[in-house]
């Protein structure tokens, strides 16, 4: 049985290491923090197609405990106007209703069934270098231990440690907006009704939904130049929220109330993405989720991306004769569609072009829908062209 060293226990190195167990190899992850708590304050939408890729890894329950489904979003201009109302998805399919949840918890449970199910999860293992040759590949840790393998997995991230060891030249980008995340109380908006509600706002793009119990998940897409590493890092939840309200007070839509009747817990980030062309690979290792192809959270796809990664890649090691000619495969598959998520995002992002009507979510139009349910399918072969 190959041993595959994933580095990174996140939600794509987590789903990366059940894909694989699932497929009948050794799968191990190495995951930097000391714990599986990363990034609790921001959540995300899990689309159809990332459900769908759940699905094929039997490990859907572990997720739809967690958070609430969404069926349909409505979109308003800064008028408060509803401008369209539209199913999400495949909202016909409880199984692959889009799904609204905190980001860490998402991490934590794909981490959770990966250890339930016999995968072995060091925390604390910081990587710190990367050897290979021909008989295999070696993580070195900064605690001084190692691991050793066939195959490793860079799992680990829009800073990936593994993508600075073979291509050190490659960096995020800004992608043209900060992004604020909170959650708010008591803001008299009905609960439950599965719906997503997207913004058009004259000075930002919001987006929120109501979790059954009340509780209210917003985000907003601010555009501008970014906001230094240090001024991130020094922000108050006070101070971000008196920003946000100056741009959203103008429009007549529940966005500034939502954000005033937010507490301690506004966060803010810098939407960042990969270039397009970028390396993923460099002998026995292998970029996947963000530190392959990280794109601006505008299109909302970045975890189901993610999972999709997981499932085509377990699937080309266990059906293509040898690891080049499975990694060659894995990479003829996805570029194209995760690139060109890239690319729409990112223009969303920059104003180069509007969201369609489908909106935050919407996947990738690459490759078909027919085509990404027959590389989902854990029971088809990916060794045979259609």
């Amino acid at each position: 049985m190959a041993r595959v060293l994933v580095i990174g226990g996140g939600i794509a190195g987590a789903a990366t290491a059940l894909a694989l167990h699932r497929a009948g190899l050794d799968a191990r992850v190495y995951e930097a923090h000391p714990d599986s708590a990363e990034d609790l304050g921001a959540f995300l939408t899990l689309a159809s197609n990332g459900m769908r890729a759940l699905a094929a890894l039997d490990a859907s329950a572990a997720v739809t405990a967690l958070g609430f489904p969404l069926t349909s979003m409505r979109v308003l201009d800064g008028a408060g106007t509803q401008m369209a109302r539209v199913p999400l998805g495949e909202a016909a399919d409880p199984l692959l209703r889009y799904r609204c949840l905190r980001r860490g918890d998402l991490g934590s449970a794909l981490q959770a069934e990966a250890v339930r199910r016999g995968v072995t999860v060091r925390h604390g293992a910081r990587l710190v270098s990367v050897e290979q040759d021909t008989n295999g590949v070696t993580a070195r840790f900064a605690d001084g231990t190692s691991a050793s393998g066939d195959l490793l997995i860079g799992a680990d991230g829009l800073n990936s440690a593994v993508r600075a060891a073979f291509a050190p030249a490659v960096r995020p980008r800004y992608a043209g907006q900060q992004v604020f995340y909170g959650y708010a109380s008591a803001v008299g908006l009905p609960a439950g009704d599965a719906c997503i509600t997207m913004v058009r706002g004259s000075a930002a793009a919001f987006g929120f939904a109501v979790s059954p119990e009340g509780e209210t998940y917003w985000f907003a897409r601010v555009s501008g130049a970014p906001l230094p590493a240090a001024e991130i890092g020094d922000g108050t939840s006070a101070g971000w929220r008196e920003t946000l309200l100056a741009l959203l007070r103008d429009d007549d839509t529940p966005a500034a109330d939502i954000v005033a009747a937010t507490g301690d817990d506004v966060l803010v980030t810098r939407a960042t993405e990969i270039p397009p062309g970028s390396p993923w690979r460099s002998g026995r290792v292998l970029l996947v989720g963000d530190a392959a192809h990280a794109a601006s959270p505008a299109t909302g796809q970045g975890a189901s991306m993610a999972l999709e990664d997981a499932v085509v890649l377990a699937k080309c090691l266990r059906d293509l004769p040898g690891t080049d000619a499975a990694l060659a495969r894995y990479e003829e598959l996805r570029r194209p569609r995760v690139e060109h998520n890239i690319t729409v995002s990112g223009n969303i992002s920059r104003g180069v072009s509007s969201p369609s009507p489908a909106g935050r979510g919407a996947a990738p139009a690459r490759p078909g829908e027919e085509e990404l349910a027959r590389l989902l399918d854990w029971t088809a072969d990916l060794s045979a062209r259609p």
